[in-house]
Protein backbone atom coordinates (compact mmCIF):
# COMPACT_ATOMS: atom_id res chain seq x y z
CA UNK A 1 0.00 0.00 0.00
CA UNK A 2 1.34 3.43 -0.91
CA UNK A 3 2.02 6.09 1.71
CA UNK A 4 -0.78 8.16 0.17
CA UNK A 5 -3.21 5.26 0.62
CA UNK A 6 -2.20 4.86 4.25
CA UNK A 7 -2.66 8.55 4.96
CA UNK A 8 -6.12 8.70 3.42
CA UNK A 9 -7.52 5.43 4.76
CA UNK A 10 -10.25 5.73 7.34
CA UNK A 11 -9.72 2.29 8.87
CA UNK A 12 -10.83 1.87 12.47
CA UNK A 13 -8.27 -0.97 12.80
CA UNK A 14 -5.33 1.36 12.21
CA UNK A 15 -2.95 1.42 15.18
CA UNK A 16 -1.56 4.76 16.26
CA UNK A 17 1.69 5.05 18.21
CA UNK A 18 2.22 4.76 21.11
CA UNK A 19 -1.03 2.80 21.44
CA UNK A 20 -1.77 -0.70 20.17
CA UNK A 21 -5.13 0.56 18.84
CA UNK A 22 -6.74 3.54 17.15
CA UNK A 23 -7.89 6.05 19.82
CA UNK A 24 -10.32 7.60 17.31
CA UNK A 25 -12.07 4.32 16.52
CA UNK A 26 -15.82 4.24 17.09
CA UNK A 27 -15.30 1.44 19.60
CA UNK A 28 -13.30 3.93 21.68
CA UNK A 29 -15.62 6.92 21.22
CA UNK A 30 -19.14 5.46 21.43
CA UNK A 31 -18.81 4.48 25.12
CA UNK A 32 -17.69 8.06 25.85
CA UNK A 33 -20.73 9.46 24.04
CA UNK A 34 -23.14 7.12 25.85
CA UNK A 35 -21.70 7.94 29.27
CA UNK A 36 -21.72 11.67 28.47
CA UNK A 37 -25.38 11.40 27.44
CA UNK A 38 -26.20 9.72 30.77
CA UNK A 39 -24.39 12.51 32.64
CA UNK A 40 -26.30 15.10 30.57
CA UNK A 41 -29.62 13.62 31.74
CA UNK A 42 -28.51 13.48 35.39
CA UNK A 43 -27.21 17.06 35.37
CA UNK A 44 -30.34 18.28 33.58
CA UNK A 45 -32.49 16.63 36.24
CA UNK A 46 -30.59 18.46 39.00
CA UNK A 47 -30.83 21.71 37.05
CA UNK A 48 -34.61 21.34 36.93
CA UNK A 49 -34.61 21.32 40.72
CA UNK A 50 -32.34 24.37 40.90
CA UNK A 51 -34.72 26.17 38.54
CA UNK A 52 -37.58 25.02 40.80
CA UNK A 53 -39.29 23.21 37.98
CA UNK A 54 -39.45 20.11 40.19
CA UNK A 55 -39.92 20.01 43.96
CA UNK A 56 -37.29 17.53 45.07
CA UNK A 57 -34.28 15.48 43.99
CA UNK A 58 -34.08 11.70 44.18
CA UNK A 59 -31.23 10.45 46.39
CA UNK A 60 -31.21 6.81 47.57
CA UNK A 61 -28.18 7.31 49.85
CA UNK A 62 -28.08 10.77 51.42
CA UNK A 63 -31.77 11.68 51.44
CA UNK A 64 -32.45 15.42 51.45
CA UNK A 65 -28.72 16.19 51.61
CA UNK A 66 -28.76 16.49 47.82
CA UNK A 67 -31.21 19.35 48.01
CA UNK A 68 -29.07 21.06 50.64
CA UNK A 69 -26.04 20.77 48.35
CA UNK A 70 -27.92 22.11 45.32
CA UNK A 71 -29.31 24.97 47.43
CA UNK A 72 -26.02 25.70 49.19
CA UNK A 73 -24.23 29.04 49.25
CA UNK A 74 -21.56 27.56 46.97
CA UNK A 75 -24.17 26.66 44.34
CA UNK A 76 -25.89 30.03 44.65
CA UNK A 77 -22.57 31.87 44.34
CA UNK A 78 -21.76 29.97 41.14
CA UNK A 79 -25.24 30.77 39.85
CA UNK A 80 -24.58 34.48 40.36
CA UNK A 81 -21.16 34.21 38.69
CA UNK A 82 -22.20 32.31 35.58
CA UNK A 83 -25.86 33.28 35.32
CA UNK A 84 -27.23 29.73 35.33
CA UNK A 85 -27.25 26.92 37.91
CA UNK A 86 -24.05 24.91 38.10
CA UNK A 87 -25.97 21.73 37.23
CA UNK A 88 -27.20 23.35 34.00
CA UNK A 89 -23.64 24.33 33.13
CA UNK A 90 -22.62 20.73 33.71
CA UNK A 91 -25.44 19.51 31.46
CA UNK A 92 -24.25 21.75 28.62
CA UNK A 93 -20.69 20.55 29.09
CA UNK A 94 -21.68 16.87 29.05
CA UNK A 95 -23.82 17.45 25.98
CA UNK A 96 -20.78 19.03 24.34
CA UNK A 97 -18.78 15.92 25.20
CA UNK A 98 -21.35 13.72 23.48
CA UNK A 99 -21.61 15.90 20.36
CA UNK A 100 -17.85 16.36 19.97
CA UNK A 101 -17.34 12.66 20.59
CA UNK A 102 -19.50 11.89 17.56
CA UNK A 103 -17.88 14.46 15.27
CA UNK A 104 -15.24 13.44 12.75
CA UNK A 105 -13.95 10.21 11.26
CA UNK A 106 -11.93 7.38 12.74
CA UNK A 107 -8.79 9.25 11.70
CA UNK A 108 -9.76 12.56 13.25
CA UNK A 109 -6.67 12.53 15.49
CA UNK A 110 -4.83 13.35 12.23
CA UNK A 111 -7.44 14.87 9.92
CA UNK A 112 -9.38 16.98 12.46
CA UNK A 113 -7.06 17.72 15.40
CA UNK A 114 -9.05 20.83 16.26
CA UNK A 115 -12.09 18.71 17.06
CA UNK A 116 -10.05 16.39 19.26
CA UNK A 117 -8.38 19.29 21.10
CA UNK A 118 -11.74 21.00 21.62
CA UNK A 119 -13.12 17.68 22.83
CA UNK A 120 -10.24 17.38 25.28
CA UNK A 121 -10.73 20.91 26.57
CA UNK A 122 -14.38 20.10 27.25
CA UNK A 123 -13.80 16.68 28.82
CA UNK A 124 -10.60 16.89 30.88
CA UNK A 125 -11.10 20.20 32.75
CA UNK A 126 -14.71 19.13 33.44
CA UNK A 127 -13.39 16.08 35.27
CA UNK A 128 -11.06 18.24 37.37
CA UNK A 129 -13.77 20.81 38.19
CA UNK A 130 -16.25 18.08 39.13
CA UNK A 131 -13.74 16.56 41.53
CA UNK A 132 -13.14 19.95 43.14
CA UNK A 133 -16.87 20.53 43.56
CA UNK A 134 -17.28 17.14 45.21
CA UNK A 135 -14.51 18.00 47.68
CA UNK A 136 -16.27 21.30 48.39
CA UNK A 137 -19.45 19.40 49.20
CA UNK A 138 -17.82 17.73 52.16
CA UNK A 139 -15.34 20.42 53.19
CA UNK A 140 -17.50 23.53 52.80
CA UNK A 141 -21.15 22.58 52.45
CA UNK A 142 -20.97 19.66 54.88
CA UNK A 143 -23.44 17.49 52.94
CA UNK A 144 -23.19 14.94 50.16
CA UNK A 145 -25.19 14.52 46.97
CA UNK A 146 -25.49 11.09 45.37
CA UNK A 147 -26.18 12.33 41.83
CA UNK A 148 -23.38 14.91 42.14
CA UNK A 149 -20.98 12.12 43.10
CA UNK A 150 -22.24 10.06 40.17
CA UNK A 151 -21.61 12.84 37.65
CA UNK A 152 -18.19 13.54 39.19
CA UNK A 153 -17.26 9.87 38.78
CA UNK A 154 -18.49 9.96 35.18
CA UNK A 155 -16.40 13.08 34.55
CA UNK A 156 -13.24 11.35 35.73
CA UNK A 157 -13.99 8.28 33.62
CA UNK A 158 -14.58 10.46 30.55
CA UNK A 159 -11.31 12.31 31.12
CA UNK A 160 -9.46 9.00 31.42
CA UNK A 161 -11.07 7.58 28.29
CA UNK A 162 -10.45 10.74 26.23
CA UNK A 163 -6.80 11.16 27.19
CA UNK A 164 -5.33 8.81 24.58
CA UNK A 165 -6.96 10.49 21.60
CA UNK A 166 -6.03 13.99 22.80
CA UNK A 167 -2.45 12.80 23.38
CA UNK A 168 -2.29 11.37 19.84
CA UNK A 169 -3.41 14.66 18.26
CA UNK A 170 -1.00 16.70 20.37
CA UNK A 171 1.85 14.35 19.52
CA UNK A 172 0.95 14.55 15.83
CA UNK A 173 0.94 18.36 15.88
CA UNK A 174 4.19 18.39 17.85
CA UNK A 175 5.86 16.19 15.22
CA UNK A 176 4.55 18.40 12.41
CA UNK A 177 6.10 21.40 14.17
CA UNK A 178 9.42 19.62 14.76
CA UNK A 179 9.73 18.53 11.15
CA UNK A 180 8.50 21.73 9.53
CA UNK A 181 9.62 24.40 12.02
CA UNK A 182 6.71 26.32 10.55
CA UNK A 183 3.75 27.78 12.42
CA UNK A 184 1.87 27.89 9.12
CA UNK A 185 2.32 24.14 8.54
CA UNK A 186 1.34 23.38 12.12
CA UNK A 187 -1.72 25.60 11.91
CA UNK A 188 -2.81 23.91 8.70
CA UNK A 189 -2.35 20.52 10.34
CA UNK A 190 -4.41 21.69 13.33
CA UNK A 191 -7.19 22.84 11.00
CA UNK A 192 -7.10 19.58 9.04
CA UNK A 193 -5.57 20.99 5.84
CA UNK A 194 -3.20 18.27 4.56
CA UNK A 195 0.36 19.08 3.50
CA UNK A 196 3.24 16.87 2.46
CA UNK A 197 4.79 17.07 5.92
CA UNK A 198 1.55 16.44 7.83
CA UNK A 199 0.77 13.40 5.68
CA UNK A 200 4.29 12.10 6.25
CA UNK A 201 3.99 12.55 10.00
CA UNK A 202 0.62 10.79 9.99
CA UNK A 203 2.07 7.83 8.11
CA UNK A 204 5.01 7.62 10.51
CA UNK A 205 2.63 7.60 13.48
CA UNK A 206 0.98 4.51 12.03
CA UNK A 207 4.10 2.74 10.78
CA UNK A 208 5.77 2.89 14.19
CA UNK A 209 3.46 0.16 15.49
CA UNK A 210 2.38 -1.74 12.33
Amino acid sequence: MSSRSISTAHNHQVKVAPWSYNPSAWSQRIPICILAAVATLIASYMALYQWRLIDSVWDPVFGDSSEKVLDSNVAQTMDRWIGIPDAALGAFAYLGDAVLGLAGSTRRWQYRPWIVILFGIDVIPLGIVSSILVILQGAVVGYWCFLCLATAAISLILAYWAYDEVFSSLKYLSQVWKQSKSMKETTWAFCGIPTEISLKVGNESIQEVN
